[in-house]
Parts: C-alpha cells; structure tokens; sequence
C-alpha cells in the first residue's frame, strides 16, 4: 500500500484536502500522523487530528498515528481505551514504548498496531502471539531519519525485513518527499540512506522491487508535481521517463512517445518493441547525424547504415562507445536514470523529451 504523511502542525484547510484527494485519486490509500503533543496545546491538535480523521475516511485512506503514552495522556486517553480514537477516523496506532506486551495484543484486536520494525526481537514477537497478539492487525513499521548519514543500509534492511515477514507481520517504510519537505533540517525523510536525495518516485521502485516492503510512505509532507505524475502513470501500468534532447528538433527524431521493453530484454539496453515500424516505413528514413558516445540513459535511434534494425529506438542501461550507425537523441535525466534498472522485460515506458538541448 502507499501511503503520504500530514503532519498537525498547520491547521487543517482547503489545500490539504485537494491535497490528500490528488494523492487518493494516485492510488495513495494511507495516511501518517504524529501525535507527539505539544503540552500548552492538546486541544488544538484534537481538532486537526479529528478533522484530518474525517478527510482520510472521507476519501476512504487508512490512518495511522505514531503515538506516546503522554500524547494519549494530553487526550485524555490510555492504551486501554486508545480504540476511541477510532471514532476519530484513526484506524492504527503505532506504537514503541510505554505500553506492555499485554496492552499491545489487547489493542491488536481493535485496531492495526504498528510496532517498530528495528527493536522487535524473536522474544518479544513470541511473547506478543503468546498474550494473543492478532497478527493480521500488527505490522512492523521502520523510522524515517532526519538525519543526514543515519539512514539504514540495503543490506541489513532487507535481512530484517525478510525476518519479519517470516514471522507473519507486513512491513512499512519511508522514502523521502521531493516536494516541500519537514523541518527543522529539510533533508529528507527515509528509511535507507541511499533514498536521502532520490525523488520519491524512484526511491519507492526500489522499495516495491525489493520484495521485503508491503507498505510504502512518503515521509516528507509533499512531492513533486513530477513524481505525483510519474506515480500515475505507474498506477496504468507505465514507466514515464523525462529526457533532455540532445538537439532542438530532437522531439520530432523521437518516434512516438510511448513504447514496451522487448520481451526478450537485452543486458545493455532498453529496446522499443513498437519503435522500428517507424524507420522501415520506407518514406521516412533515419540519417546518420549525432553519432556521438551512449553514456548511461542515452536515448538513441539505430539509422539507415543498420539497415533493418533502422528506427529502433533504445536507451542505454550502461556507458557504450559511440557508433555510426546509432543516432544519439537525448538523455534520461539524472533524477530519472534510478528507474531504468527497474523496466524488465514486457514494461511500458513513456519518454517526454522536456528542457533545452544538452551542450
């Protein structure tokens, strides 16, 4: 599932709730909160929290908020009568400190608990089943890191989370906003340190391809228009990739826009399975012209001195040598290159050549 973050911090108003129907119409179905409460001021964050309750279910999207028993105390609530915050339009709780293995297994059968994904240990996942802890409803959350340098690593990460799969919980975890993002540092707010300066769109690729995540955040309170429109696209079923031309009518050299990776998929680049009928149509031939070197996310055109491969359009999965039978027509920008590993064989994928030629 993919959820956004909103955070209580500014009063909930007209914006936020264009906002979170964009972000339901994407196919987003969850919200994050927290729920940390100023002590001078509970009253205010009960009727944010209550008015963003009503957008999320509203608009039909899961919330959960991150929690602590002083918070639920400023509420005039405990972990044992947390569920009221389900008439509030809160459907999970994720919680960490301050409430006992009995009272978590207890709210388990109320609403989702969300415990933390990187202080669980087989001890307390056993005793959790043994006070009766309903699986279905628990699942195993990671932390976002404010902090440059103290993300996690790749390695470890998906070790603990195949961990943890295995032991019946769901796994959630962060990557980072490209849009506005949370003070008070503004770096970000990943789970894996690699995601710090990834746009939200592509950091979430590796997070689905992975195999070990089954929810997946964006930690930060906004996202480009960019990625938004790269997550749309992928909802039906298409990679859409932005490239730089290398030429100014290098947009009218691209034979069409959109495109399927060649079954058959080759280890060195992305092969249009539709782009040849284009060259071999026999009234518009392909001219040599830029026969330049294929660096990493080269958008390229065989030409006529490749006789039937003519028209074949490709971007380069790695550096290749230039080649005078290959026309270069642009370049996957640098923030889109992340995505090209993903396109296996049979995907879709959409190039939008944008900006001003390269030099």
């Amino acid at each position: 599932m993919l959820g956004i973050s909103v955070y209580l911090n500014q009063a909930s108003d007209e914006s936020l709730e264009a906002y979170i129907r964009k972000m339901r119409a994407a196919g987003f179905r969850g919200i994050f909160t927290s729920l940390h409460i100023p002590e001078d001021d509970p009253g205010q964050y009960a009727d944010r929290l209550r008015a963003l309750g009503t957008l999320a279910a509203t608009n039909e999207m899961e919330l959960t908020a991150d929690i602590s028993p002083a918070s639920l105390g400023h509420l005039g609530l405990t972990f044992k009568t947390a569920d009221r915050l389900l008439d509030w339009g809160v459907t999970g709780l994720r919680v960490d400190y301050g409430i006992s293995e009995e009272e978590t297994a207890a709210l388990s059968h109320r609403m989702t608990v969300a415990l933390n994904a990187s202080t669980l240990t087989g001890e307390t996942i056993q005793r959790l089943k043994e006070c009766g802890l309903r699986l279905s409803a628990a699942e195993a959350w990671h932390n976002f890191y404010p902090r440059p340098e103290t993300g996690l690593g790749m390695n470890d990460f998906t070790e603990r989370n195949r961990w943890l799969q295995s032991e019946g919980l769901k796994v959630m975890a962060f990557v980072p906003g490209d849009g506005d993002r949370r003070g008070p540092l503004y770096k970000g707010l990943p789970t894996l340190e690699a995601h710090r300066e990834r746009t939200s769109f592509s950091a979430y690729l590796d997070l689905l391809y992975s195999g070990c995540v089954d929810h997946i955040y964006i930690g930060d309170p906004s996202m480009s228009e960019r990625s938004l429109e790269q997550f749309s696209c992928h909802a039906n079923g298409t990679f859409l990739l932005r490239a730089v031309p290398a030429f100014p009518d290098a947009q009218a050299a691209l034979p069409g826009t959109d495109h399927t990776n060649r079954q058959d998929a080759a280890r060195d680049v992305i092969r249009s399975a539709e782009s040849r009928m284009y060259g071999n149509a026999g009234d518009r031939p392909v001219k040599p012209a830029n026969t330049s070197e294929r660096p990493f996310g080269s958008v390229t055109i065989d030409n006529s001195l490749y006789g039937r491969y003519q028209g074949e359009l490709q971007i380069t999965k790695r550096d290749l040598p230039e080649d005078e039978k290959v026309n270069v027509i642009g370049r996957i920008i640098e923030d889109d290159r992340p995505v090209l590993r993903h396109i296996k064989g049979g995907d879709a994928f959409r190039i939008l050549m944008e900006g001003v030629p390269q030099a």
